[in-house]
């Protein structure tokens, strides 16, 4: 988080935070004839950490620019030393990583879930009977609502990782782990099967501790509100709910290694799965891959199938439920007869979950015909 948080820095944040908390009236960053403004003019093309350094001293600023990573920087502009916040000042990274947190979440959310509608989703989806009026929309309205709840709930990680509390690592020599003794320079590639191996268990549980009759209604059954998700139901949970079940991918590196760039490419991963899972189309047939399909069947019938990535921890809880073999056969997937087999079993699933189904679905003439 501390390169993006880099790069926010330097092309937004150092310009607001001069703007807004100038460390002194008479430095104004928006007065061309201050001193600091005349010497700072010119291009910062050609600015190192030491030059940087220098500029500090001159504006009164006590930081000095530190790359975040070895392999990636980019140089700080003149508004760096001008804000009485400067990029180390805890408040100003609690504000900057949560507006960080909420915008990003919300922007990937609109451009992997935008991608996979537009290319991937099934949209026959539309004419299912358990599709409910304006799904697409209410979606959305979830989500955009959620994400900056679910943002508050999150940044205290990322604040914790730019101050150094984590094991996030540029270089593997950079840090000390017990693991790192036993796998040295290997665990540059392990990280990655490691990583998916313990999140997809806590979410496993944190995700069945959901269906407890206490907490489902409290927090998970908005997300079950879709029965038939579209990609824009990745993200449309409660917050709580929303945040509860990215608590492994956080919690990851405070406890084992993880390097800074396979982290931001993991995140990605992350986002296109969630939204691969509710996209309706069901590729992957697989006893080990929790795909669409398995998921799926967790929509349609809900004590199912509560894994993320794979189908490991139902089978060892006894909660892994096969897709049917209709919904890989594109004739039967849409066909009348299937979706009704799955209308009738849903709705016995709905009365013993939540007691009755207080979904609007869509009108009897746009039901499968």
């Amino acid at each position: 988080m501390d390169v993006i948080l880099e790069v926010f820095d330097t092309f937004l944040s150092d310009w607001v935070y001069a703007t807004l908390l100038p460390r002194s009236p008479s430095l104004s960053a928006f007065d061309p004839t201050s001193t600091l403004s005349a010497s700072l003019k010119g291009s910062h093309a050609g600015w190192n950490a030491s030059s940087a350094a220098g500029v500090g001293d001159v504006s009164g600023s006590t930081w000095q620019f530190s790359p975040a990573s070895e392999y990636f920087s980019v140089q700080p502009s003149k508004y760096a030393y001008m804000s009485r916040w400067d990029r180390d000042n805890l408040y100003r990274q609690c504000a900057t990583l949560y507006i960080i947190t909420a915008l990003f979440g919300i922007v990937v959310y609109f451009l992997f879930a935008t991608l996979s509608y537009c290319f991937v989703f099934d949209k026959t989806t539309f004419q299912h009977p358990k599709y409910l009026r304006n799904q697409i929309k209410m979606e959305i309205r979830q989500t955009v609502g959620s994400i900056p709840w679910m943002a508050v709930c999150t940044f205290p990680f990322f604040v914790g990782e730019v101050r150094g509390h984590s094991f996030i690592y540029d270089n593997i020599s950079d840090i000390s782990h017990p693991i790192l003794s036993i796998f040295g320079r290997s665990w540059n590639f392990l990280q990655f099967p490691v990583f998916i191996l313990f999140t997809d268990c806590l979410i496993y549980w944190i995700h069945r501790g959901l269906h407890h009759p206490i907490l489902y209604r409290r927090l998970h059954k908005p997300h079950h509100k879709w029965i038939m998700p579209t990609p824009y139901a990745s993200h449309a949970f409660h917050p709580l709910d929303g945040f509860s079940q990215s608590v492994p991918y956080h919690l990851f590196p405070f406890i084992l290694p993880l390097q800074k760039f396979a982290y931001i490419g993991l995140f990605i991963f992350i986002q296109i799965w969630t939204v691969m899972i509710h996209d309706g189309e069901y590729v992957a047939n697989s006893p080990v891959i929790n795909g669409a399909a398995c998921h799926t069947m967790h929509h349609l019938y809900f004590n199912y199938n509560y894994g993320q990535f794979t189908t490991l921890w139902d089978r060892l809880g006894g909660s892994y439920r096969k897709p049917n073999a209709e919904l890989f056969q594109k004739e039967s997937k849409t066909s009348k007869e299937e979706w009704q087999r799955q209308t009738k079993e849903m709705e016995k699933m709905v009365v013993e979950v939540e007691g009755e189904d207080d979904r609007t679905y869509l009108p009897e003439a746009k039901k499968v015909q």
